[in-house]
Formats: C-alpha cells, sequence, structure tokens
C-alpha cells in the first residue's frame, strides 16, 4: 500500500531565558554586574538585545533580583521579544527554574540558559547551540584551555596532569529540549544536587550533553579586569 506524504516533525520555538539575579560581587562596588553600564545600557540589557535579535530565538525570559523587578521590566519596551521579565530565587539554579516556568506558549520548546553577565554572546554559537540541542536535546558551547591544567593536593602538590585535548572551558547560552531541562531539576531537588551551570544537572539525570565550538569574546564578566577588557572590546568595531 503506498505510503501518504511525510509530515515534518513541526519546529519547536527557541526561548532564550537570561539569567541575572546574581549579587554579582567579585566585580566590587554596590551596582551588580549585570546592571553596570556600557554605553548607557546595562549588560542584562546587551545580553537581552543580542538574544532578542537573533533570527532563530523567539522569546526571552529575563530573571532578576526582586529589588530590580519593576526598573529591569521597562527593558520589555526596548525589546518586543523579551516576554516576561520575573524575581530570581536563592541559587541560580532556583532562578532558572523560576524562568523556565514562565516560558510563555505551552511546555514544548527549545530553552537557552545565558548568563547576563556574558554581554557579547556570537550569533554563531547561539545558532550553533540551537542546531544541537533540536539535533541532540541538549548543547552547551566550550573553549579549549590555553594552559596546562594540573590535579592539585589540598598541600598544593600536584597529582597529575589532565590532557587538555579531553577538556573545554564550557561557555553559555546552553540549549535543552525543556522536557529535560525540567527533569534535571526534578531530579536535582530530589538528590539536593548544587550545580554551577544547567548543563551539570542535565549530566547529573543521565541525560547526554554535546558540545560545540564557544567564542573567546564571549567571557564571563566577573572581575575588575573583565570590566576593563570589556569596555576596551565594546570599543571596538563588531
Amino acid at each position: 500500500m503506498p505510503r501518504g506524504p511525510s509530515r515534518k516533525a513541526p519546529r519547536l520555538p527557541v526561548v532564550a531565558i537570561v539569567a541575572a539575579a546574581g549579587n554579582g560581587t567579585r566585580v566590587g562596588g554596590a551596582v551588580p554586574k549585570q546592571f553596570l553600564r556600557f554605553g548607557g545600557r546595562t549588560l542584562l540589557d546587551h545580553a537581552v538585545s543580542r538574544l532578542a535579535r537573533h533570527p532563530d530565538v523567539d522569546a526571552v525570559v529575563a530573571v532578576v533580583p526582586l529589588a530590580r523587578l519593576r526598573s529591569a521590566s521597562r527593558l520589555m519596551a526596548r525589546h518586543p521579544r523579551l516576554v516576561a521579565v520575573v524575581a530570581g530565587g536563592p541559587r541560580r539554579q532556583d532562578s532558572v527554574e523560576r524562568g523556565l516556568e514562565a516560558i510563555p506558549g505551552g511546555r514544548e520548546a527549545i530553552v537557552l540558559v545565558h548568563d547576563a553577565a556574558r554581554p557579547l554572546v556570537s550569533g554563531r554559537v547561539v545558532s550553533a547551540v540551537v542546531r544541537a540541542a533540536r539535533r541532540d536535546g541538549a548543547a552547551v558551547p566550550g573553549l579549549s584551555p590555553a594552559d596546562t591544567v594540573k590535579v592539585i593536593s589540598a598541600a598544593g602538590r600536584v597529582e597529575r596532569t589532565l590532557d587538555r585535548a579531553s577538556l573545554r572551558l564550557i561557555q553559555t547560552p546552553q540549549g535543552f529540549r525543556a522536557e529535560w531541562l525540567r527533569r534535571a531539576y526534578a531530579v536535582a531537588r530530589r538528590r539536593r544536587i548544587d550545580a554551577t551551570d544547567d548543563a551539570s544537572l542535565v549530566e547529573a539525570a543521565g541525560m547526554p550533553v554535546t558540545v560545540v565550538d564557544g567564542d573567546p569574546r564571549t567571557f564571563k564578566v566577573t572581575t575588575r579586569a573583565d570590566v576593563a577588557r570589556l569596555r576596551a572590546l565594546m570599543r571596538r568595531p563588531v
């Protein structure tokens, strides 16, 4: 019997969660780093702008400190794809989970989780992460370390040297099928897992994560030296 025309699976929307609820204290000063101004705009604004303009991204959700909720919500007038600004929780993963709950239009999506402290996110990296997350379920961008990496003991002595060829420094945005990320958070709550990134939670839940090439410009602003580096880069043409 002849087969009818094949139907492609519907394209899942892409929603970016911008994590900006942390204290950002290591930079120094009274203002959390994600609200420092560069060219008259905050790091949060720069990060949201790059994601909201990307052709693969359908919507953006920002997660901010409760005290900044009203002021950050004004960004919605500037960025039509910024569809929600919500208050974060005590830990980064609590904040991201609140952003996950605010995703519009149902539960099925490709979710990108991005740090507001990485304002120079590369469009090429966003595209690569989305493509790999659609194909494989989870994807993160990574850079090969330029330096030799050694494991040391509590006494400060070298225990072993790691093979750089198998190491990557992981960046954001990290991309996941929404159901994978929700499952990972459920496992983390049950097992009381704390993690510094979402991919670690997905890995702990037993799901594979693909690594794509990152971009050195997508560095995280953490110290005053990073602030100076960012100011210098923003003065240069892209």
